[in-house]
């Protein structure tokens, strides 16, 4: 009987990570993932999208499976196409916290992420997405952001750099939320002590695994919690320097199939490498 797989847990980000730029899967990594589906490992997505922007990618990927979305605020099942598990962001809450930023840097520029699987992504005026392929829709004004539930606030400034916003929305948010940084234009604020850590745990416990059988990809900031909380964490090598930081290995870039490269030699290696 061959050895077992490291790890049986595969957790992986999407963009900048397993999604190449035009947000496709390669082939390879696609081979691969299949590769370690059919020795028993279970692959789960962790993205800060939100679950119904993760539906069709999941589908391309196989579907049916659990995803942990909105930076681990949703745990979806994509087969039954509904939330097992969801918490939100309290509206008075962020419409506070988005008061104390702008006291400290001026006019900053809102989206928020409804709750829900058919939730939609609402942009204020001055609002540029920063991922062009996800739908979103333009309100008049930011009072229309807090009509419905959300899962979370996106950031954007005009002349601060996300890590510079990013440093200053934590200062001046304090216990009100968790701010994050997911992408370049993506500074987010979360319900208090949600990352995708928590989502990744919650998701790990429905599936019987654990911390240890967990090895988890990932490109930025926000990916962090996951990497302390998993056995193992690898960076992709355009990954933000924080997390190469927090990382046990970095590999090649999303572009050049850097999951799929540490997948390979996981199978390679058979239950010899941890």
């Amino acid at each position: 009987m061959a050895a077992p797989l490291a790890y049986s847990l595969i957790a992986t980000d999407l963009d900048g990570t397993l999604l190449r730029g035009d947000d496709t899967v390669s082939d390879r990594s696609l081979a691969v993932l299949a590769a370690v589906a059919a020795k028993g490992a279970r692959h789960l997505v962790v993205t800060g999208r939100p679950a119904p922007r993760v539906k069709p990618l999941l589908d391309d990927l196989g579907g049916g499976g659990l995803a942990v979305c909105g930076q681990g605020a949703q745990l979806y099942d994509s087969g039954a196409d509904r939330m097992i598990w969801s918490v939100t962001l309290d509206r008075e809450l962020a419409e506070a916290a988005l008061g104390k930023i702008e006291a400290e840097v001026g006019q900053v520029y809102a989206a928020v992420d409804q709750d829900g699987v058919e939730g939609l992504t609402l942009i204020e005026p001055g609002y540029l997405m920063p991922h062009p392929t996800l739908p979103a829709v333009r309100v008049k004004g930011r009072d229309a952001l807090w009509a419905e539930p959300i899962s979370k606030v996106l950031l954007r400034h005009p002349r601060l750099t996300d890590d510079e916003l990013a440093a200053v929305a934590r200062d001046a948010v304090g216990s009100l939320a968790t701010v994050t940084m997911s992408g370049p234009g993506t500074v987010e604020l979360q319900p208090r002590g949600v990352t995708k850590a928590t989502g990744l745990a919650l998701a790990a416990e429905r599936l019987g695994m654990t911390s240890e059988d967990t090895i988890a990809f990932g490109d930025m900031p926000n990916d962090v919690p996951m990497f302390v909380w998993a056995a193992r964490g690898v960076a992709m090598a355009n990954a933000h320097p924080d997390l190469k930081s927090a990382a046990d290995e970095v590999t090649s870039s999303n572009e050049d199939d850097g999951v799929a490269v540490v997948l390979e030699r996981m199978l390679e290696a058979g239950g010899v490498e941890r």
